[in-house]
């Protein structure tokens, strides 16, 4: 591993074993997709006003006890002897079951996870109650019953029905954050949330005379700690409205005319709760006030206070709307908010988070922001080209990563091919910046990707269209991306092809002719409508050529600029908010 931080495509176990080392992670976030007996489809917004969305399936979450999950299960009971005992006892329990397949495969992972994780490292793992008993066991048993820190039971949404299909239940409105450390020394920042509202107004009621709302606090404690054995002596003036004031010279002891002195000690079966250092550091700084019979109270102002340490139960953290500005169109996209709590809680700037399911990247791009290092794992081209555009909207140049185990020479795109041509069209498509299509057996209409453009002022959505070919080519395939271009209206096709093209292609595209654009910035600027890219292109940097910057490409919804975190610590209600 390098200082650089790294996004890997690939199963996350290989991954895992052939490139991380043994205690070198901070921090692990996970989200590992379950047995919820339906495709998840990844979602983009059209950006050409639309109402259907394209889907594409990036991966089918059901998992299935085959010859895989039959190595796992073997794999860890043959491993250490906790986790051994309870694949064990589930695998007693619930046979050879799609569930058995996902413990099995958890528990390899799991393990690896643990593996990885420095001494003062944590591990969050989201998931939802259908399995969240399992998991927890499970996490017990590779982690040790010792260490486990907490269940969080985080809101996801408000309330709903969920007594559908004659389905008799309650509503299902959270998921569950299960929080395990690798020891009993792990790396901890207390995270603190406002004050109640109602909490706020009744107990900060006094008014400074700069303005300030504050409340009086007790002195003395319970039990004793420190030097606590001492007298407190006031005086004050025995004219007028006076108030108590510290005695600090002692002159109690020879009275003045006209004063009052009076020796103040702690209530019965009560002690000091500060030094008198503290107190008389408290008086300097305009922090101790007198009640009538000289007890001294501390002043604590609403807005210095910390708030309210973090409690198991969140609920303040709403999930991604529909039209919320971070969402991306990810199904089971996570709030930055809820990520940057459990990395703000549990790392501090320059340590490691992992995320080895990430999605569309919300993990590693709140630590980015947040100034950790991280190494995020996908098993789809998919995600990483979401990932790889979500950081660059985001970060811009600031984002520097490595991204391991995409094609980087014309074997490597041919092996892939080879491998999985869904993920070869992802890749292929990432390449040039395409959004893929949603592909429907039996369904095919010569259309695998598309880019999305605005080169006029009134905003009219234009498009480029791409197929993407692993195989042989021919003149034939220029000829039917022809008619699929007409048929779509579309502006500009292009063809993605292993082989370099032939005369005759090439002569086929160039008699389609020219798009000229007549916008501002690209006025009488004209591009092919037929193009051809071989991989040996793509993997050179050559890319479609079309009216296109930053703002004028909208085949993404653009990830929002980063910005600095909020300080949490010490953020309070204003009074006059509340009040």
């Amino acid at each position: 591993m390098t200082d650089k931080n790294l996004l890997y495509y690939g199963d996350n176990l290989d991954i895992l074993r052939r490139y991380i080392k043994d205690e070198s992670v901070d921090l692990v976030y996970l989200d590992p997709p379950f047995n919820s007996n339906q495709t998840y489809n990844v979602l983009f917004a059209e950006q050409n006003g639309s109402a259907a969305a394209s889907q594409i399936k990036a991966f089918d979450d059901t998992w299935t006890y085959d010859e895989q999950a039959a190595r796992a299960y073997e794999e860890v009971v043959q491993g250490p002897e906790g986790a051994s005992k309870v694949i064990r006892a589930f695998r007693d329990f619930l046979g050879a079951s799609n569930m058995m397949a996902y413990l099995a495969n958890m528990a390899v992972r799991l393990i690896e996870l643990r593996r990885v994780l420095k001494p003062t490292g944590s591990l969050y793992l989201h998931c939802d109650p259908t399995a969240s008993h399992y998991l927890k066991i499970l996490l017990d048993a590779v982690f040790g019953v010792g260490n486990f820190r907490t269940e969080i039971c985080w809101k996801r949404s408000s309330a709903h029905s969920d007594a559908k299909q004659g389905r008799k239940q309650h509503g299902r409105i959270r998921d569950l954050i299960l929080f395990y450390t690798k020891s009993d020394r792990w790396t901890w920042n207390t995270q603190f949330l406002p004050y109640d509202e109602t909490y706020v107004s009744a107990e900060y009621r006094h008014i400074s005379q700069d303005g300030r709302y504050y409340k009086e606090t007790d002195l003395t404690a319970a039990r004793p700690g420190g030097d606590t054995s001492y007298s407190w002596y006031v005086k004050r003036r025995t004219r007028g409205a006076a108030e108590w004031e510290p005695d600090f010279l002692e002159e109690f002891k020879r009275p003045k005319k006209g004063w009052e002195y009076k020796e103040v000690k702690p209530y019965i079966k009560r002690y000091w709760a500060y030094s008198k250092e503290n107190l008389i550091q408290f008086w300097e700084e305009g922090r101790l006030i007198h009640r009538e019979t000289g007890m001294p109270r501390l002043v604590q102002y609403a807005e210095e206070m910390s708030g309210v340490p973090l409690q198991d139960l969140w609920t303040d953290i709403p999930p991604v709307g529909a039209k919320a500005s971070e969402r991306l169109g990810y199904p089971t996209q996570k709030p930055e908010a809820l990520l940057e709590r459990i990395i703000l809680a549990s790392s501090n700037e320059g340590d490691t988070v992992l995320d080895p399911f990430c999605g569309c990247g919300t993990a590693v791009a709140v630590a980015q922001r947040l100034n950790r290092r991280w190494i995020g794992i996908d098993i789809t081209h998919l995600a990483v080209n979401l990932i790889r555009t979500r950081l660059k909207d985001a970060f811009g140049d600031n984002a520097e990563f490595e991204v391991i185990g995409e094609p980087v020479s014309l074997p490597d795109a041919e092996a892939l091919a080879k491998q999985d041509s869904w993920q070869f069209q992802w890749w292929a498509l990432g390449l040039v910046g395409a959004r893929p299509v949603e592909q429907k057996k039996g369904a095919d209409r010569g259309i695998d990707g598309r880019l999305f453009f605005h080169d006029e002022g009134h905003g009219k959505t234009k498009q480029v269209i791409l197929s993407v070919k692993a195989g042989h080519t021919t003149v034939q395939h220029i000829r039917d991306l022809r008619g699929v271009l007409d048929r779509e209206r579309a502006e500009i096709g292009v063809l993605l092809t292993m082989q370099e093209p032939t005369k005759p292609m090439k002569a086929e595209a160039a008699s389609a002719g020219f798009y000229e654009s007549k916008g501002v910035g690209f006025a009488g600027h004209q591009y092919p409508r037929l193009q051809i890219l071989s991989i040996e292109d793509l993997l050179q940097g050559k890319g479609v050529e079309y009216p296109s910057f930053r703002h004028s490409n909208v085949t993404f919804k653009k990830a929002r600029k980063a910005e600095a975190p909020e300080k949490r610590r010490g953020k309070q209600l204003k009074m006059d908010e509340v009040l």
